[in-house]
């Protein structure tokens, strides 16, 4: 029996693996929980699903019966094995009825459990002698699978997985999209910013420039004046910037003499 349980279990292990689903991501294996009456349950696999579902799958069936039904060399052997693995299953579907998994308040787990039969051909021999069977077990919050329809249930669950995994992706995108946009927007400030502050600091240099090397009384013709009056120096203007003064003042027209400066001239010039 303890081998029978660990190859079944194996085989459900299989089956999750070629759904595509992943362990400790999706599903997980062993997981011991408390009833409420404080007993120790370990479900063979919790499968975990969008929207904080849970799903158990028991795969504990017996098939000792199943075996002797397969191995038995005349007819009635077979049928006496065949009314025992019928009875066996449905034994188990009893037991893990009791077992109330879809209860566990430790888990969301949705209202029935997956009863794993890990050989094809011992669940269709019950399905096709038992028509009951499945109703029976659904009754009692039971699921009868095997790997092919096990497996189908799985892609199913991992399809609804990859596209919760889609539209999360997605609402990703569009929350960094609204923080790039913002960010973009702040940028666009800043430098706008940066701009203005430039143009002002042009024409605050524009202006300091035209005080000091343009017009009659710009600064560096004033002081290169002193200069030349003999004021001793160590030092000597930028010969371009003297000549951006001279040039500046050159291009002036010349002073208009006032009325009584042109009148004593003229007296000067008769006397």
């Amino acid at each position: 029996s303890q081998t029978q349980g660990a190859w079944g279990e194996m085989i459900l292990e299989r089956t999750l693996e070629l759904s595509g689903l992943k362990r400790d991501m999706h599903y997980k294996v062993q997981e011991t929980f408390k009833s409420e009456d404080q007993r120790d349950l370990r479900p063979d696999v919790v499968l975990y699903m969008p929207e904080d579902k849970q799903l158990v799958i028991d795969s504990k069936v017996s098939l000792t019966d199943y075996e002797r039904y397969s191995s038995a060399e005349t007819g009635e052997e077979r049928e006496r094995a065949q009314k025992a693995h019928l009875q066996s299953i449905r034994n188990h579907i009893k037991e893990l009825s009791q077992k109330n998994y879809q209860n566990l308040y430790e888990l969301k787990s949705v209202d029935f459990v997956l009863m794993f039969v890990p050989i094809e051909s011992a669940f269709m021999l019950a399905v096709q002698h038992d028509a009951g069977l499945f109703t029976d077990a659904f009754n009692k919050k039971i699921v009868v699978v095997c790997p092919s329809t096990l497996l189908a249930t799985l892609r199913t669950i991992e399809s609804i997985w990859r596209n919760e995994q889609q539209n999360k992706n997605a609402q990703k995108i569009a929350k960094s999209a609204g923080l790039l946009y913002d960010e973009f927007v702040r940028f666009v400030t800043d430098l706008k910013n940066v701009g203005d502050k430039l143009d002002a600091a042009q024409k605050a240099y524009g202006s300091a420039q035209s005080r000091l090397a343009e017009g009659r009384g710009n600064l560096v013709k004033r002081t290169h004046d002193l200069k030349a009056l003999g004021v001793k120096t160590k030092k000597d203007l930028p010969e371009e910037i003297l000549l951006q003064s001279q040039a500046d003042t050159d291009l002036l027209p010349p002073p208009v003499p006032s009325a009584g400066t042109a009148a004593n001239s003229d007296q000067n010039q008769i006397n």
